[in-house]
This record gives structure tokens, sequence and C-alpha cells, in this order.
């Protein structure tokens, strides 16, 4: 296969498309392409090799949401860091044994009143 030359197509992941599109190469770096323009939205990035990048997930919201976990059913041991998987509750879909607690009318939160807009009204 030949060498890569400015302005070929090429397949790569496009970051805003989220997609693998057609890309035009723009640059070239020792034979490599080096960075890609989207043919469908235009916008330029470095070539990534087809590549999605890894999903972002925060450590620190897993081992939240591990503690919580754990606070409500300590007999089970915690999900793997970086596994968020919601297990199904038990009973769904059914009427809740236990009475919910309702809040007194007095000591709900009210609602604000709309801000009027300032400025000249229509005519």
């Amino acid at each position: 296969m030949r060498e890569p030359r400015l302005g070929d197509d090429i397949d790569d992941y496009c970051v805003r498309c989220k997609r693998i599109m057609n890309h035009s190469i723009v640059s070239v770096v020792n034979g490599e392409p080096a960075k890609v323009r989207c043919r469908t939205c235009h916008s330029d990035h470095d070539y990534r090799h087809e590549q999605a990048p890894p999903p972002k997930v925060d450590l620190r919201k897993a081992a939240l949401f591990n503690e919580v976990l754990k606070k409500v059913n300590p007999d089970e041991a915690p999900a793997a860091e970086g596994d968020l998987e919601i297990e199904s509750v038990e009973g769904e879909g059914e009427e809740a044994t236990a009475p919910l607690e309702e809040v007194p009318a007095a000591e709900a939160p009210k609602a604000a009143p709309k801000a009027k807009a300032k400025g000249r009204g229509r005519k």
C-alpha cells in the first residue's frame, strides 16, 4: 500500500460526529496521517486510527456510589470500581408495604413568584 498523501480519503472516528466517518488527510508526519478533517462536519482533529476515545468514568463518583450502596445494604459487597450497574429493586412495580412519610402542607416549600421582564411592553 502506498504512503498516505495530503487530501487522501481515510476513515477515522470523528470527535464531533461521534462516529467513524470519511476524513481527508490534512497533515502527514513520518509517512503517517497526523491530522484529518471530517468530510461531514468539517472539523479538524488528530488522527485516531479509527479508535473511539475511552468512556469518561469519574472514579470518585464510583467510590461515592459504592459508599452509598454499602450504607443502604451493608451485607452485600460493593460493586467493582468503574462498574456502575444499578440493580432492580425488589418489589419493583408492586405497591410499597411501608407507608411513605408525607410532609405537612405548612412545611412544604413554596414556589417563588416569577420575575417580570423589565423593559418596554408591546404596543
